[in-house]
This record gives C-alpha cells, structure tokens and sequence, in this order.
C-alpha cells in the first residue's frame, strides 16, 4: 500500500464497520486506530488497472494486512483481514487478494494463517477461505451483534502453509 492510499483504505474499512455485518467494531476508526488496527505490520491493496471497474483506473479497490496472529513462541501464524469496494464485489478481488496473501504469507515464513472471527453469515468469505483450504477449527457461540441486531455465531478459520 502506498501512503497516499492510506486514507482511502481508511475510508474504505470504516465504510465496511458501518455495514455492521462482517467486522466487529462499532465506530469507524481515527487514523491512529488504523493505523494500530490496518497498518502494524504489512498492508497491500489491489487497483483498477483499467476503467472498467467502477471505481476508475488506480482506485483502491480492496486491501488486506498480514501480521502476526501471536507474539513470540506463535508468531509464525499469522492473520489478515480483508475489505473490497462494495460495488466490485463478486467479481474475484477478493480471490485475488486471498491468493496473493497466501503466497506472501509463506514466502516470509509463516507456516499457518488463522482468522479468529469470521462471521457465519458472512456466507461469501466462508465459500472463498473454504475453496483456498482453510477449515473450521472453532466456533465462538453468539460473537456478534450485527448492525439490525441479529445476533451470530463467529467462526475460526485456520490453514497450514507447510
């Protein structure tokens, strides 16, 4: 990520939270509490290339982080979260940003990545993290409550890179 995407991805994120299905924040986020949250460790975006998206050639149309899921004795599991555009999704960025973690998980070392609260309703990063290996390892009872006030289960999700 570049640093003049930073405020994009910001914005992008804290429209995200509002939706208020997929993330567990409440509030949209300072610049201090992405940059604590989105940008500790590494931070990629995927851009238009062309301008048959709608958000026009070079926009930012999705992001994710990788870091570390633990310190020390666990650090070689690692974590990302991802966001895409509401108008682009549906059409693979998401794929393709989960492809390319994978990859750049592995080549800096990590052995396994772990996402620790992936919402049951969140149907669609389900399908895509199941197609890309990863399996149910956990399920935490009445994690979330949604924006319209569904309350739902959230599930860990874990992959190994060995």
């Amino acid at each position: 990520m570049r640093e003049s995407e930073k405020e994009a991805v910001r914005n992008l994120l804290n429209a995200v939270i509002l939706e208020g299905k997929t993330y567990p924040q409440e509030q949209p986020l300072s610049e201090s509490e992405f940059a604590a949250y989105w940008l500790s460790s590494d931070a990629f975006v995927a851009r238009a290339i062309d301008d048959t998206t709608t958000s026009g050639p070079g926009e930012v149309l999705g992001s994710f982080y990788l870091k570390p899921n633990f310190p020390g004795r666990s650090s070689h599991i690692c974590n990302a979260g991802f966001i895409v555009q509401r108008g682009e999704r549906g059409k693979g960025i998401g794929r393709l940003m989960g492809e390319a973690m994978l990859e750049i998980a592995a080549s800096r070392g990590y052995q396994g990545v772990m996402f620790n609260l992936v919402f049951e309703t969140n149907i669609p990063s389900l399908n895509l993290w199941q197609s890309l290996g990863f399996q149910t390892i956990g399920r935490i009872p009445n994690a979330a409550l949604l924006v319209e006030g569904q309350v739902v289960d959230a599930l860990i999700l874990y992959r190994s890179l060995a």
